[in-house]
Order: structure tokens, then C-alpha cells, then sequence
């Protein structure tokens, strides 16, 4: 039974049992995210007072401009799953190709990849605004003892075992789900430990929120164009507040908490969307299905998009149910 103010770690030894898989690896998987976490937040706290704002001075596979602050929670997480020896892959925003962890271990039986964005939303750090990591961890589907190859990491968001996010903000909070419902605990960082403080999360069964960068507007889907008059529209329990952080991770633990939708349309300039499926929407559509959500690429669910390549994009819509819904209405009428 999940206890208010239970540590990260006791929680996890006491639902270790209800994991199909349960090894004890995806428990060590859990706490290395849980120290890399705790020690990029330390770095995030700091951001104004060491050298750490602005940009690296590279691009990443996307052609953005790379953070220091992206560099170095990429180079934090990656040191801390290596070397503890607990997966045989990684898949970063920050590297071209993934990552094959080579053992010292001739015996090596680690099942897990992990696909992670390090820092979403970095851009936000020099305006002091919340940002986050996110998470998706797979079993490999390659030969156990075998270098990875690029199919252990092309699996559908549905066979994702776990999921998560860290949002560092007022205060920090690790969010994960392995399929058993979504709990939430937050750093106590007088003593440097994560405690249970939002159990069960779910979605409110009604939102009123929509979160959306409405400057691109002119360059939407006819659909979002007609859902956006909708939510504008003065009717019933409308119109529907308008919240836009500009981070994610941000944005849909808000809506979570207080219910909402969020959209990441393709535009003219991004026909193919912006956000990445693999580590970016698959890992948040788990989560918001597991909190009674609903995730979708605006006709489909994302989590049983196909991917094709690693840093493959799509539009992407997740929230409360009925809000999702009601969005796939319109862009179905409005092609």
C-alpha cells in the first residue's frame, strides 16, 4: 500500500513485486535516473550563479542550438546508467545515434534501453522557468548478450515497460508509471531524498485548459483551428483558459493536475510535427494513459504510431479524454 511521505526507495521494494519482469533491474534502472536527477537539479539551482547558462556552442541531430545545461544533464544521465551497469542501450536527444553499452561483463544480462530527453524546455533556463527530463525505458527485443542494434529502440509506445519525467521547478518532482498507475514524488532537498507525495495521479474528469503556442496559429491544421474557436467559443463550461509554459514536461504535469489538453500540431514549417515520438510523446502519452488520459497524433493513438527512424517527429495532442476526443472530431471534419 502506497503511504504519503514513503521515499522513492521504499516505494519501489514494495511494488517491485507487481513489475511482470521483476529482476530487480528496473528497480536499479529507477534509482540511477533517481541520482542523475538529483544531481542535475543541483545544477539547474545554480544556473545564474556558475557558468552553466547559454549556448554550448553545437547543434544537436535537429539542428538546434545545444544548452550547456543539455550537454551536461545528457553527459549526467549517460554516466549514470553506464556506469552502474544496468542497460544495454542508450537513445539521447543530444546524440545523432544510440548509444550500445558494451559490459565489461562477458555475461552481460541487461534487457532494458532507455530513450531519454535530458533537458526539455531548456531554452527556458536563462527566464528561470520550469524545465524537465524525460524518460522511456523498453526491453530489448535483440538477443540478450548481444550489442543493441537500432530495432531494440523502433518498438511502439506500447511496449514500453516504464516512463517518466523530472520537472525541476519551484520544487522538483520525479513522475514515473510501469503500467500500474502514475505516482509522483517530490525532492526534499534539505536531505537530498525523494518522497511520495502524489499518489495515483489522474486526470480530472473534466479540463479546462488548453495549452498551445496560438503565434503559430495561421500555420495550424484547419481541425486545431476550428477546436481552438471551439475552446474560445462562450458556451456550457467554455470558454477554456489558454496556459502555455513552453515545456512539456511543464505543461502537461499541469494539466494533469488541474485538466487540460495539450497541442503540438504540425505546422507549414513542421509538416511532420516538431516534437520526437520515441522520447518525447511515447514516454508522455504512457503517462497520461496511465493517469486516464488520452494520447493521439490528431486521428490516431500514439502509442501504436510505428516509428521509423530515432529522432522521428509528430504532431501530438494529449489530456483529458474527453478533450482529446472532442480535438479528433475536428481535425476528422475539418481535413
Amino acid at each position: 500500500m502506497s503511504k504519503i511521505n514513503q521515499t522513492l526507495g521504499e516505494f519501489i521494494i514494495d511494488h517491485q513485486s507487481s513489475f511482470k519482469y521483476s529482476s530487480g533491474e528496473l528497480s536499479r534502472l529507477i534509482n540511477s535516473i533517481r541520482l542523475a536527477a538529483k544531481v542535475v537539479n543541483y545544477e539547474v539551482n545554480k544556473a545564474g550563479l556558475v557558468d552553466i547558462l547559454g549556448d554550448f556552442g553545437d547543434t544537436n541531430i535537429q539542428g538546434e542550438a545545444q544548452q550547456k545545461l543539455d550537454v551536461y544533464a545528457h553527459d549526467k544521465f549517460v554516466q549514470t546508467l553506464t556506469k552502474r551497469n544496468i542497460v544495454c542501450g542508450i537513445a539521447s536527444e543530444e546524440e545523432d545515434d544510440f548509444i550500445s553499452i558494451n559490459s565489461l561483463d562477458a555475461n552481460n544480462q541487461n534487457k532494458y534501453v532507455v530513450l531519454i530527453d535530458p533537458l526539455d524546455g531548456s531554452s527556458n533556463i536563462d527566464v528561470n522557468v520550469s524545465v524537465g527530463t524525460i524518460f522511456s525505458v523498453y526491453r530489448r527485443v535483440t538477443p540478450i548478450g548481444s550489442p543493441v542494434l537500432l530495432e531494440d529502440f523502433l518498438q511502439k509506445g506500447s511496449q514500453q515497460v516504464a516512463a517518466g519525467y523530472v520537472i525541476y521547478g519551484t520544487s522538483t518532482m520525479l513522475v514515473y508509471t510501469t503500467g500500474y498507475g502514475v505516482n509522483g514524488f517530490t525532492l526534499n532537498p534539505a536531505i537530498g531524498t525523494f518522497y511520495l507525495s502524489h499518489p495515483n495521479m489522474q486526470f480530472p474528469d473534466l479540463g479546462n485548459i488548453y495549452s498551445i503556442n496560438e503565434g503559430n496559429y495561421v500555420h495550424f491544421p484547419k481541425g486545431v483551428k476550428a477546436y481552438l474557436k471551439y475552446c474560445q467559443m462562450e458556451e456550457g463550461d467554455r470558454p477554456y483558459t489558454s496556459r502555455y509554459i513552453g515545456s512539456l514536461v511543464s505543461d502537461c504535469h499541469r494539466n494533469m493536475i488541474k485538466g487540460g489538453i495539450y497541442l503540438y500540431p504540425e505546422t507549414m514549417q513542421n509538416p511532420a510535427g516538431k516534437l520526437r515520438l520515441l522520447y518525447e510523446c511515447n514516454p508522455m502519452a504512457f503517462i497520461t494513459e496511465q493517469a486516464g488520459g488520452k494520447a493521439s497524433n490528431g486521428f490516431k493513438r500514439i502509442m501504436e504510431v510505428e516509428p521509423q527512424t530515432l529522432h522521428q517527429r509528430v504532431p501530438f495532442y494529449c489530456g483529458n479524454k474527453k478533450m482529446v476526443s472532442t480535438l479528433e472530431s475536428f481535425m476528422k471534419e475539418n481535413p
